[in-house]
Order: structure tokens, then sequence, then C-alpha cells
């Protein structure tokens, strides 16, 4: 951005001075942009201020002792209820007497939506402006409701006597009452007239009318601090904050214009994710309904065990739902689910299959099972055997407090290990210096890998077993148990399966500051349970590292907003000094900001920093992957997603991500490829991820910011290992490189074809390369038909199968003068620049003669009529015309029905060979749609020792004793070969017009694409689609052999032809991009894809090269994911397309 560029355009300006308002008035429209008449005006503030004319009524009642409080606040809300209803029905009857009018079109699209036409104060289109009711009845109905019911509880919230008993002052009274009472106005406006655009949005689309909920919720829950107050007045501390609510509620409008609360559902995600998280020991759910099962799940189990009588029981009840809850639930359900559907009806169970069956096993089952028997007799054994007291530097449990202070202490070192910087800030010596050195690379990345499971075995077996027996020999599980023991216990024995690394901590923490207490009875260790200072420590060390990291975003928006060029702008100076100057402010915004665990946001990207309401995080509504976006390049990120699951789970399980925390995210580069990773649900074993392809080459700015994070990992894995200590020169960026990870993947190469494609010496051979490469695709697919896989049966003497074919030999009829000329050879005229033209010019005139005079019988039928020639005997061995020969063809001048020569036809003949059947071609691939005398020119095309090379290499007869005897006679035999000639040129001449002539570029491309030019033989062969698409197959093999042929050099013998053919079939896929089979094809794997294209941009013709192979994608961690980074890297992702993948929500099984 320019320093001089606003920061609001005009328009962007008008939208938020229109916006802005409304947004902070709860949905008034008084600043339309377009000229209104007054009237639409005054309805609005009439319907605002009618809340506060109906609670007036009850207030003046009540101040005149007419009624009392109670009374008041229940004849103003019923009032509102009538009003309410009033006010619906209104909208209602409005919509339903509407007419539709069809008006002009205005010039802009926002001037379409925006503007409106009114014709009276009180008329339709009026009433649907001002009041554009809700979308269903039981909406009007609640609604409604809501509406009297905040509207008479607001009136006894608000009576001056109660505000005056709170304060004392008459002053404040006055303030609070009449800020009160707009407060109240605009949530009811927002209620029941028109729902304002709440700046803090969570969902895309407001279906069931959420939206008009947030602002009453709110109120209302002012409103309930109050009467919990009214009835429990020798509370003081209630007391307190009924004093502190009463002024916070009159700015409650300004917090709702930004942002600052949340909407009702994302609340509600948010405090079920926090309670399930630090109050019970789970993790955040990859689902919304999965989270609500297992919160309802998890309290639960708190409630049972503090109801379980026995102090064993309880401990075991602890022990085993901890190790239950923790493990992937909903990938076991799924297991179990198809295990039972695959034995009931097993063709189904191909149908079923998802990566959690593949990721799950009977041996993990067995492994879990043994290791909760293990769990519950160790925690029994020493709850019941070993002596209960007061935690001392002598007992046993001080004892298993230092063990998990060495257990952190390995396992951190064993982590720091496996990632390319120590810190984040030293290279780690042990990581492959040389990334680009495949073998040492791989050498090195084993090493690692050994230590990483010997990490993993510690991290996994040895670790939580540790850590149970440190809970199991505390004294507060003895004795008889309270709520605070069932909570922090229920959590403590949870943590230890669900996050065992951060359990760990905790508990080497609470040890160590035990052990480091000069004071006995500090209220630390006497009034709080070793569950409840877990609970303590855990929320602690999570709201510490999210203020580190919130601080250091500040810092950096701060610095960057003045070191940076593009960002620095006039009023930065001030924002800077305002920044320091007003720091203390700043400071209780981030520890606000930290408390609520809500991200952090700059305005405007600007260091004038704004606290955003809280949300869960999984940031997005709807399911993982709803909002993907599809498009070319999603194949392949489909292809992508198995393998680098299949490398995050390596990585994951040696640990060189760090800490997996749910929340966290990561950044994976590869070319132009870049992955968004974030791990969605942690527990014992696995972690669920959401994989996205994001693409940022797009505009100058998003080229900018790739290439910034193809700096950031060049100088981790390939400059960065020129020294043996080096230190990290990015450490203050958001992207920290962790490990490269091996993926198979495709690598994209794109070559220009010009003087290749456009070489006369390389078209003149292709013409002959592709009847060759037609021979080896048809003799191919005829010999792996169904009816060669079966036994060879041999056809009983004198009835092998008979085949009609032309008179080759037989006697033309005359040709004219033109068919002598049309027969030379012709060449194009390359003197154009421009060799994607259409056709080269040729004598077309002579060419169409030699059509019209080449027909079989001389002369071509009368369109529309039908000549049949019956045959009454066909058991005298004569069967019927091919139908072809009656094709009747449009276009062409009526000839002389009297001129018509009878068709020439060979008699029957049979093959020589009685094996030869097996190889023949399909009947209604036998064709003879091409002139006699054009068959007969193109014949010497065939290549007969190429077609009796590539009978010969059949391996269909591998089971004979004689193959290469039968393949011998099957290649002799001459029926069989015009059968292919027939075939083989009647495909060529539907690809050319004129085979004497060397096709263009241009004509190349097009048929590679899929368009055919006009023939005679186009329709027969379009009509039959297997064929057709073999067809098309062989002229695509034939382009890229003769490319391969202008790189590689020219073919030596057919074995070599052989061979580049058998390649292609097996190694290649030759298309389109557009094609569904190249997607197939990526999602199968084929280690090479070619496609060529043309772009009318650039007047050359790309082919475009992509190979499988194992590449490396560098991964890189952003911030350990924290609230305010994610919010700030995710607004930035929405300039980006994103793509879908393959698996939006993968299980990765870390399990060693």
């Amino acid at each position: 951005m320019s320093p001089d560029a606003p920061l609001l355009n005009d328009y962007k300006q008008d939208f938020f001075l229109k916006r802005f308002p409304q947004t902070v008035l709860g949905g008034a429209r008084l600043n339309l942009g377009y000229c209104a008449p007054p009237y639409i005006y005054v309805n609005q503030i009439i319907l605002f201020l009618m809340p506060w004319v109906l609670g007036g009524i009850g207030t003046l009642v009540y101040q005149l002792g007419v009624l009392k409080d109670y009374y008041a606040a229940a004849l103003s809300g019923g009032l509102m209820l009538l009003t309410a209803f009033i006010i619906q029905l209104t909208s209602l009857y409005a919509r339903n007497k509407a007419v539709t009018v069809e008006r002009m079109r205005a010039t802009g699209i926002i001037a379409e939506e925006d503007e409106y036409e009114f014709t009276s104060c009180a008329g339709a289109e009026t009433v649907r402006f001002l009041i554009p009711g809700k979308k269903y009845i039981a909406n009007t109905v609640l609604h409604s409701v809501l509406a009297g019911l905040v509207c008479g509880l607001g009136t006894w919230y608000l009576l001056p006597d109660r505000i005056t008993s709170l304060y004392g002052s008459t002053g404040g009274t006055v303030l609070l009452f009449v800020f009160g009472w707009l407060t109240l106005c605009i949530g009811e406006y927002s209620l029941i007239v028109n729902t304002a655009t709440e700046t803090a949005t969570f969902q895309t689309q407001d279906t069931y009318e959420i939206t008009p909920l947030t602002r009453p919720l709110y109120i209302l829950f002012f409103v309930s601090v109050d009467l919990a107050h009214r009835f429990m007045e020798n509370i003081s501390a209630l007391g307190q904050i009924n004093q502190i609510l009463h002024i916070l509620f009159v700015f409650l409008p300004f917090l709702w214009a930004l942002g600052t609360l949340p909407p009702p559902d994302a609340f509600l995600l948010w405090a079920m994710e926090q309670v399930l998280e630090f109050g019970i020991g789970g993790s955040s759910m990859s689902s919304r309904l999965w989270l609500l099962a297992m919160f309802i799940i998890s309290v639960g189990t708190a409630v049972i065990s503090y109801f379980i009588p026995s102090s064993l029981g309880v401990v075991l009840f602890m022990t085993g739902l901890g190790f239950l809850l923790s493990l992937n639930l909903s990938g076991i359900g799924l297991f179990f689910i198809h295990s039972v559907n695959r034995r009931r009806v097993e063709t189904k169970s191909q149908a079923l299959a998802s990566s959690s069956e593949r990721q799950f096993t009977w041996k993990e089952c067995l492994f879990y099972f043994v290791m909760l028997a293990l769990a519950l007799s160790e925690t029994s054994l020493l709850h019941h055997f070993a002596g209960f007291s007061q935690i001392s530097k002598s007992n046993s449990q001080t004892m298993v407090g230092y063990i998990l202070m060495i257990l952190l202490m390995i396992l951190w070192i064993l982590r720091e290990i496996q990632g390319v910087y120590i810190f984040g800030i030293f290279r780690n010596p042990f990581y492959p210096k040389d990334v680009q050195a495949a073998t040492a690379f791989l050498e090195k990345h084993t090493r690692l890998t050994r230590i990483g499971v010997v990490r993993r075995i510690l991290l996994t077996l040895v670790s939580p077993f540790a850590m149970m027996a440190f809970l199991s020999l505390d004294s507060s599980l003895q004795g008889l148990h309270s709520i605070s023991v069932s909570i922090g216990f229920t959590r403590a024995f949870r943590m230890v399966w669900q996050n065992t690394e951060s359990a760990l901590l905790e508990t080497a923490i609470v040890s160590g500051v035990h052990l480091l207490s000069p004071n006995a009875d500090l209220w630390w260790n006497t009034s709080l349970n070793t569950g409840i200072r877990l609970l303590l420590v855990g929320i602690m060390r999570d709201r510490l590292t999210q203020f580190i990291s919130k601080l250091q975003f500040a810092v950096t928006v701060l610095v960057t907003s003045w070191t940076e060029k593009k960002q620095r702008r006039k009023t930065t100076t001030a924002l800077c000094i305002l920044n320091v100057v007003f720091s203390p402010f700043v400071l209780v915004l981030i520890v606000f900001s930290t408390l609520l665990s809500s991200p952090l946001l700059p305005l405007f990207t600007l260091p004038v920093f704004l606290v955003g309401f809280p949300r869960p995080l999984q940031s997005w509504p709807g399911a993982v992957g709803n909002t993907a976006c599809v498009c070319a390049d999603t194949v392949y990120y489909h292809q992508l997603a198995p393998r680098l699951t299949a490398a995050l789970q390596t990585a994951m399980a040696a640990g060189r991500l760090g800490i997996l925390i749910p929340g966290s995210h990561y950044l994976g580069r590869f070319q132009d490829r870049l992955i968004w990773i974030m791990i969605l649900e942690c527990g014992y074993t696995y972690c669920c991820i959401n994989i996205k392809g994001l693409e940022l080459q797009e505009t100058s700015c998003h080229t900018a910011e790739a290439q910034r994070v193809d700096e950031v990992f060049e100088d981790a894995f390939e400059k960065g290992c020129r020294k043996v200590c080096s230190l990290n020169a990015h450490f203050a960026n958001v992207l920290t490189p962790c490990t490269v990870l091996p993926v198979k993947l495709y690598s994209d190469a794109r070559n220009i074809l010009s003087g290749i494609i456009d070489s006369h010496e390389n078209l003149k051979d292709f013409q002959g390369d592709l009847v060759k490469v037609l021979v080896w695709i048809l003799v191919r697919y005829c010999s792996k038909r169904p009816s060669m896989q079966g036994s060879v049966r041999k056809p009983e003497q004198g009835t092998g199968p008979l085949r009609l074919l032309p008179a080759w030999n037989a006697s033309p009829r005359p040709r004219c003068p033109e068919d002598t000329e049309s027969s030379h050879s012709e060449t194009s005229d390359w003197s154009n620049d421009d060799i994607f033209d259409d056709e080269p010019s040729v004598a077309k005139g002579k060419m169409e003669k030699d059509q019209l005079n080449d027909w079989p019988g001389g002369n071509l039928p009368i369109p529309g009529s039908v000549e049949s020639q019956r045959v009454s005997d066909h058991s005298t061995g004569t069967v019927p015309e091919d139908s072809l020969f009656r094709a009747v063809t449009f276009a062409y001048p009526a000839t002389d029905k009297g001129k018509q020569e009878e068709v020439a036809c060979t008699p029957l003949a049979e093959f020589s060979c009685a094996h030869s059947h097996l190889l023949s071609l399909p009947e209604e691939w036998r064709s003879h749609y091409v002139p006699n005398s054009r068959m007969k020119e193109m014949r010497s095309l065939f290549p007969e020792d190429w077609y009796q090379f590539v009978v010969r290499q059949l391996g269909c007869f591998r089971s004979e004793e004689k193959a290469s005897d039968i393949l011998e006679e099957i290649a002799k035999d001459r029926v069989l070969k015009d059968l292919y000639v027939q075939t083989v040129m009647t495909c060529y001449c539907s690809l050319f017009e004129i085979d004497t002539v060397a096709p263009s570029p241009g004509h190349l491309l097009r048929v590679y694409s899929g368009v055919l030019p006009w023939s005679v033989a186009l329709n027969w062969l379009t009509e039959k689609p297997e064929l057709y698409q073999l067809v098309l197959k062989a002229f695509r093999y034939t382009l890229k052999l003769m490319i391969d042929k202008a790189s590689l050099g020219p073919i030596q013998d057919f074995k070599e032809l052989i061979n580049y053919l058998e390649e292609y079939e097996s190694d290649w896929y030759i298309g389109l991009v557009s094609e569904e089979k190249w997607k197939e094809a990526i999602l199968q794997e084929k280690p090479y894809l070619f496609s060529m294209g043309y772009d009318p941009h650039m007047p050359d013709v790309e082919g475009d090269t992509e190979t499988a192979g194992g590449c490396s994608a560098d991964g890189g961690s952003l911030e350990d994911g924290t609230p305010d980074t994610a919010a700030m890297v995710l607004e930035r992702q929405k300039t980006y397309r994103k793509y879908g993948t393959r698996k939006a929500c993968t299980v990765v099984s870390a399990h060693s």
C-alpha cells in the first residue's frame, strides 16, 4: 500500500458512513445515501423510541406509587408484547399485499440493491423497507415474546429508585437512566424491527435468524445479575458486580459495534471448549456435534465421580474413563461399524472404507486394551497399598516427582534435536546439513527417526504410568472427596493421556514448586489439592503462552509499521508515540485479550489494537472442508493429502513439529504449492488435522509474500547448512522452520515446443509413425479382449470365421484426369509466420472432386433415397452388403441414378490360421466408408513388417507350448492383415483429409485437443466411442513420440519403438489437463503426465510434463497457533484461493 493512499477510498467511505451508524443503532438506517421522503426517517425514529415510551409508562406509574415495581415492569412488558405482535403482523400483511412490478434495471448493481421507491407513508414498499419481517412464523412469535420480556425486565432494571439505591447520586442516575434506555431501544429495534449487520459475525449465513437474539440476550444477562442481587442482598460481592455491570450496560452499543462481544453460537462453542480443555482435561474437537457430545460425557464423568462412595472406585473410574475418553472414539466407532457392515455385505466394504479404517487396526485395539489393564492395575495397587501422607522430600510421591522432572528434561532434549532450530534460534548440529543431497539427508534423517522412536516410547509408555503413580499416591484421594477433588483429579487423570507432554510439564511444575517452597503451611499447599493445583497451573501455562505471543505480535506490528516502507504512513509516527505513551492501556488490552483467549486485531493493519470476540479454535462455521473451492489444481492436493498425512504422522511421532496442541498452525511449501495445516484435535496416539491448499502467486503482492516464505525456508534448509553453528536470521518472524517432509508429489516442468512441432521433417515423419502406433494400439487392444483371457479353443475343421473384404484387386472404374493429379504429393506453404493458422493451402477443388468420384459404385445416392440389396439365399455363402455402403451423404449434388455402378465386393474368405479370430477386430469396426481408390492409395502406407513384428511380440499365448509358431501363423494370415489395413487406414483417413500433405502444427494441436477435422469417415469414427478413444490415444502417443525423437534422437529399430510405446502405456498419461482421466491418473499416481496447449498471449505451444517422485516439502510452525496469530494469518488467507482437499479432516495416528 502506498503511504499516500487513503485507508478507505470514496466508495468504502460512503459504505462505512452508512453501515457503521446502522450497526451502532441496532439496524436503524438514518443515512441511506440517497434522497428519501422525510416520513422514512420519522417512522424509524418512532419505532426506535417505542420501547422507551412503553417502558416510561411503567416507570411513571411506579414513581407515582400507583403500582409496585414488578407490576409496573409487567405492564411495560405486556404493552411491548402487544406492540411487537402488531409490528410483525403489519410486516406480514405488507409482504402478502405486495405486487411484483418489473422495473428498469439501474445502471449499477449497488444502486439497484440499495435504492428503494416509496409511494406513501404507510405503503407496502415503505413497510417492507422499515420492517423486513421474519422468515419463520415460529421466530415471529418467539422474538415478539422475547421483546416483551426484555422491555419488562429492562424497565425493572432501569427504575430510577433502583439506580439511586446502588450509587446514591442523582446525576449518575439520570445518565444511567437515559443511556440505559438507549441501549434497550437498540436491542429491541434489532429484535423486532430490522436486524443490524453485526461486526462480530461467526456464521456466513443467518439461516435460523440467530443474529437478532444477540443483543437481547446480553441485556437479559445484565438484568439477571440485578435480579440475583435483589433476592440475595446479603452477598456484598454480588452487589459490587451489579454496580459495575450497570455502568458497563450503557457501553454495550459500542462493544457490539466494535465486535468485542461474541454471537451466541460462537460464545457457546467457545465456552464448551474452554471448560472441556481446562476444566475437565479434554481437547477441542474436530466437529461441533462431537464437541457437544464429548462435553456432556466429560461433565457427566466428573459428576458421577463425586457420588462414588469408595475412594478406590473413584480412582479406578477416573483412570478408566480418562484413558477411554482420550482415545480417537470417532475413529474406533467407524472402525467397528465398517467391520460389521463388511461382514453383512461384503461388496459394500470398499465403499465404506475411510481413512479411519486404514489407520485403525485390531492390533491397536489390543494395544489399547493392554494399556487400560495396566493403568487400572497400577492405580489400584498404588492407591490400596501405599501410605498416604502429606508430600515431603522423603516419601514415595516425592521420588516420583523427581522422576517426572528427569523425564521432562529428557523428552525436551530429544524433541529439540529433531528440528532444524533449537529454541528457534540456534541451528541444530544434529540436523542434516544439506537437504539437497538425498542420500546423506535420508541417512541422517533415519538416525533422527530412531531417536524419535525412543522419545515416543518414553512419551507414550513411560510418562503416563509415572504421572498416574504420582496422582495415585496423593493423600487427597484417601479421605472423603469434595467437588474440587472430583473436578481436579478428573482433569488430572484425563490429561495424563489426552495431552501427555503438557500434563508432564504441569505435574513437574507442581512437584517442583512444592519441593522448593520454604514454608509447608502456605495457602498453595494447604488449601488446594493436587488436582486443583494442576488445573491452575494448566490455565496459567496456556494464558502465559498466549500473552507472550500476543505481546510479540503487538510489538511486531508496531515496529514493522515504521520499518516497512510500504506500511509507513503519515500518521505512523503519531501512532507509535501514542502507543508508547499509552503503553499501560495497550498492555491492559493484551491482558484482557489473553484472559478471554480472543484475537488481538490491528485496525486496518495499523498499530491500533482491538480485542476480537472469543471464538472456538475452529473459527469457521460448518463442517471442515465445506467452504473449500474446487479448481484445476484441486486434484493435486487430493493426491498430496494422503502422502502428506503419512509424512506428518512420522514427523509428529518423532517430535519434529514440537508440542502438538489443538489450534496450532503449520505451513508447508513445495515449488508453487502452499499447504496450510491446522491441528483440530489431539489425544492419546492420534491427532486430527485440517489440510488446506493455498495459492499465493495471484498478484504481485501475493508473489512477494510467497517469495518471503521461500527466503525463510531457504535460509534454514539450504544456506544455513553451510555453517556449523548458525543463528536463525528470521527469529522474530511469525514463521519458524521445523523440518523437511519427504512427500511423493508432482513437480511441474513446462517447455516451449517451438522448433519441434513446426519442423517440416518432424511433421512428415509424424504420419508414418501414426500408422505404426495405430497398429500397435489396435493389436494390443484386441489381444487383451476378454476372449483372449480364457483358454484357446481351436475351431472345427473347415468352419473358420468368414469375413467380407473389399475388392482390393477388383477392376476399378475409369479414373478421370483429376484422379491422376490428386495422387501427386502436395506440400504445405510454410512461408506464413502463423503456424497455428487453418489447414495449409492445397488444391481443395481437386480434392473434393476426388471424394465425389471415388465413392463405391461411382456415384452418390440422392439424399433421402433408400437403396437396398436383398440376398435371397444366405445358405449359399453370401451375406448382405455392409449397411455402411448405403450411407446417405448430404451437401453433394445429386447424380444420375442410371450411371451408378455396382459396388465391388469380394467373395467370402476365411482366416488361414485357426487362432486368428482371437485378434480379429470387432464387427462394428469394419467399414468400407473410404472410397476404394483412396483406400488403394493409402494401402501402401500400411507397414506390414511392423504389423508382423507387433503380432510376434504378443504375450497372449505364453501358456501354449508352441506360442511362437502360433504367432507366426497369425502374422502371416493375409485375411486378418487386410482387416487391420482397412480399419487402420480408415481411422487414419478420419484424422487427415489429405494423406499426402504434411499436417500443420495447428492441425496437430486441434486433433490433440479432440477437435477432429471433417472427413468422409468422421461420422463413422465418432459413432464408435471406444474406437474413437483408441485413435485419439494413438494420435497423442505419436505426438509425444515425435517430441521425444526430436529431443533424444531417432529410433533405431522396432524393439526400441515398442519400448517407447509400452512406457507410454504403463508410466505415462498423455492428454489434456481438463479431462477427467487426467485427474484419475493423478490420483493413481502415474509417474509421468504430459499435456500440450497453446497460449494466445504467447504465440508458442507449451508442453507440460509433470513427474511424480519423492520430493521434500518444507514445513514450519506459525507461532504455536495462538489465537492472535491465527486471526492475523487467517484473515489474510481470505484473499487467497482455497483449494479443497481429498480429506478435509484427517486423523493422523502417531502410534509407533
